[in-house]
């Protein structure tokens, strides 16, 4: 699948039109719940909240990766849900949506909770580590930062 023909989308969840929220939604629970096996909460509300933004990327109007930007109460701007479908998985998706999150996040500071396995994936977009590691739904996490362009 050649990359020219894969878009980035951005859009709040008050622009998203119900199909493409369903899309998105199946991605996230196709990977998180069923592939990896964590019945959990899916829908947590924030989704909804004004300043979430959803971002995605697509190819022929198809979702193929995933991740969503939350504001924060302390103005940090925190990443999360970050999937890419199986067959898409080693095209460099990930890395392409990240670069797409963070220049939407500006020089604001940045948190996720990534799973752990996953820690030199986000210290290549200037992630560190800032907490111990914890299990959540039987996966190993560890919580990461990025700090504000400024310091």
């Amino acid at each position: 699948m050649p990359s020219l023909s894969i878009e980035v989308r951005a859009a709040r969840f008050a622009d998203l039109d119900a199909r493409t929220f369903h899309d998105l939604l199946r991605l996230r629970i196709d990977v998180f719940v069923v592939e990896q096996r964590c019945p959990y909460p899916e829908l947590d509300g924030r989704d909804v909240e004004p300043g979430t933004r959803h971002l995605w990327l697509e190819h022929d109007g198809v979702p193929l990766a995933y991740l969503r930007i939350l504001a924060d109460p302390d103005g940090v701007a925190r990443i999360g849900r970050v999937v890419v479908a199986p067959e898409a998985r080693g095209g460099g998706h990930a890395g392409r949506l990240m670069a797409a999150a963070l220049a939407e996040v500006g020089d604001r500071p940045c948190v996720l909770e990534a799973q752990s396995h996953l820690v030199d994936f986000y210290a290549r977009h200037g992630f560190t580590v800032s907490g111990p590691e914890y299990v959540e739904d039987g996966i190993p996490h560890t919580p990461m930062r990025r700090e504000s362009i400024d310091g």
